[in-house]
C-alpha cells in the first residue's frame, strides 16, 4: 500500500512500515467482515469510534507517552479558548487529541443559535493549516494522521520530529500551545541542543521551557506537568519556575493523583500560560480539583459530581479580571486562591505548591475546638498512669487497642465497649490521644 501510486500520499504515509498483526487467516477474515459492515455516512462518528479504540488500546509507550483523558483535554482547551484565526501547536501530540478538541471548540464557538456552523470554507481551510503537531514516535504520527483524517482533515500537518534535540523548527512560534508532554526521561537524560533558556536533561523541564519560549507575544498555553515541575528543588526546576512566574504563568490547576489511571498514578497539575496577561498582572491563580468526575481507582468509574465545571467558571472569572485589570491579589474562590507574585518570589525555590499559601483551615466537626492543655496533661515520653487521667475525667485509649470497630481495653472497668468509639472519636478530635 505505501508503494501503490494509485493511493493518495497521505495514505501512503499512514501505511509506511505498517504491518498486520494477524497470523491466523480466519481472524483477519472475521475482522474484515465486521469492518465491511460499518457505515461511513458521517466521518465525525467514525472519528469518535477511532478515538474510543485509542482509549481502549492506549497504554504507556516507550517514550513515556500515555493517553490523556478526553474530559481533561476538553477542560484545558475550554480555558485556553483557541480562536479560528490562531495557529495551534502540540509539540508532543501523541494521537492528536488536543488538536481535535481545539478544532471542535472552534466549531462550537462559531455555531449560531440554530445549530448552523458559521465558518466559511476559507476559514475552515485556514484552521486546517493552523493545526500542527510533532511527535518523536512514527506510530504516534501514524495514529494522529488517521485520527485527523477521520475528523475531516484531508491534509493533516503532523510530522515526525524530535522537539527537544532538533533545531529545524526552533524559529516557528504558535498562538496557542496545548500539550501533555512525556514525563519520562530516558536513562542518562536527554541531550538537547543549546538554544533552551533552561539547561536540563529532564524531559518535563525542557518541554515546558520549549512551549513557554515558542508562544507569540500574545500566545497562550495549557500544559499538563508532573508535580516535580511544581516544587522540585533542583536548579533547573527553580530556574524554570522563576522564568514562568516572570514571563507567562497566570494559573496553576492541581489535579488529583489517579487521573491517569490505569496507566500511571502520577500526581499532575496544569499550567496555564498567557504572555500578554502575565505581563500586566501582579498575581497568579492557584486552583485545586479534587474530583474530576471519575473515581481515582484503576477502573475510573463515572461519578455523579465533578469539580471541573465550577472550577472552570472560577478560572474564567479570574482570567477575565486580569484582562480588565481588576486583579488586586485579594480575590478568593471556593476552589482556589490568588497569590501575589511578590509573595511567591519570597521563596528562593519559587515553589508553586498552593498548599503553602492556604492559611484557612476547614474543619467539619460537631465538637468544639479547645486548647490541648485544657483537656490533657502534656508529658514527654511514653510512660503514664491511667489512673491519673481517669481521675480528671479523661481516659487514655491506646491506638493499638482500637480494633475492628471497637476498643479492646487493657482494663475493661474503665470504659464500656458500647461507648468506646464515642470516646475514641472525642479524643481524636480534641487532641487527647
Amino acid at each position: 500500500m505505501p508503494e501503490n501510486p494509485g493511493i493518495p500520499p497521505l495514505f501512503r504515509d499512514i501505511f509506511k512500515n505498517a504491518y498486520l498483526p494477524y497470523r491466523d487467516p480466519e481472524t483477519l477474515k472475521s475482522f474484515l467482515k465486521i469492518i465491511d459492515e460499518f457505515t461511513y455516512d458521517h466521518s465525525e462518528k467514525l472519528g469518535d469510534a477511532f478515538e474510543y479504540l485509542l482509549s481502549v488500546l492506549g497504554s504507556q509507550g516507550e517514550a513515556g507517552q500515555f493517553r490523556t483523558p478526553r474530559h481533561i483535554i476538553d477542560f484545558i482547551v475550554s480555558i485556553v479558548d483557541p480562536k479560528k484565526n490562531e495557529t495551534i501547536l502540540d509539540p508532543a501530540c501523541g494521537t492528536a487529541g488536543f488538536l481535535i478538541s481545539a478544532y471542535k471548540h472552534i466549531v462550537r464557538s462559531n455555531t449560531d443559535a440554530k445549530g448552523n456552523v458559521t465558518l466559511t470554507p476559507d476559514e475552515k481551510g485556514r484552521i486546517a493549516q493552523n493545526l500542527k503537531g510533532y511527535d518523536i514516535s512514527p506510530d504516534m504520527v501514524r495514529l494522529s494522521l488517521v485520527n485527523l483524517y477521520l475528523h475531516g482533515f484531508t491534509d493533516p500537518h503532523i510530522v515526525e520530529y524530535d522537539t527537544l534535540t532538533s533545531e529545524e523548527k526552533w524559529n516557528e512560534l504558535a498562538d496557542v500551545i496545548l500539550a501533555n508532554p512525556p514525563f519520562m526521561s530516558p536513562k542518562g537524560g536527554i541531550k538537547p541542543h543549546k538554544r533552551f533558556s533552561v539547561q536540563s536533561k529532564r524531559s518535563e523541564v525542557l518541554f515546558v521551557d520549549y512551549m513557554a519560549e515558542h508562544l507569540t507575544p500574545t500566545g497562550r498555553a495549557g500544559i499538563i506537568v508532573p508535580e516535580g515541575v511544581i516544587f522540585q528543588s533542583g536548579g533547573a526546576y527553580k530556574e524554570l519556575r522563576k522564568m514562568l512566574v516572570e514571563n507567562s504563568l497566570v494559573a496553576v490547576i492541581s489535579l488529583p493523583a489517579g487521573v491517569f489511571n490505569p496507566y500511571s498514578g502520577v500526581k499532575t497539575s496544569i499550567l496555564i500560560l498567557d504572555k500578554s496577561l502575565a505581563k500586566q498582572s501582579d498575581s497568579i491563580g492557584f486552583f485545586k480539583i479534587e474530583n474530576d468526575g471519575f473515581g481515582l481507582g484503576a477502573q475510573r468509574r463515572a461519578l455523579d459530581t465533578s469539580d471541573l465545571h465550577p472550577c472552570k467558571k472560577e478560572i474564567s472569572k479570574f482570567l477575565h479580571s486580569l484582562r480588565n485589570r481588576e486583579d488586586d491579589g485579594t480575590m478568593s474562590f471556593d476552589h482556589g486562591v490568588v497569590i501575589l507574585k511578590s509573595r511567591i518570589a519570597e521563596d528562593a525555590d519559587c515553589n508553586l505548591n498552593s498548599e503553602r499559601f492556604r492559611t484557612s483551615v476547614s474543619v467539619s466537626s460537631s465538637y468544639p475546638l479547645v486548647p490541648l492543655s485544657s483537656v490533657a496533661q502534656i508529658r514527654n515520653g511514653f510512660a503514664f498512669k491511667s489512673e491519673e487521667y481517669v481521675a480528671h475525667g479523661l481516659r487514655v485509649i491506646r491506638i493499638k487497642n482500637v480494633q475492628r470497630g471497637e476498643v479492646i481495653d487493657d482494663d475493661p472497668k474503665f470504659i464500656s465497649s458500647d461507648r468506646a468509639l464515642e470516646f475514641a472519636d472525642f479524643q481524636l478530635r480534641s487532641g487527647t490521644y
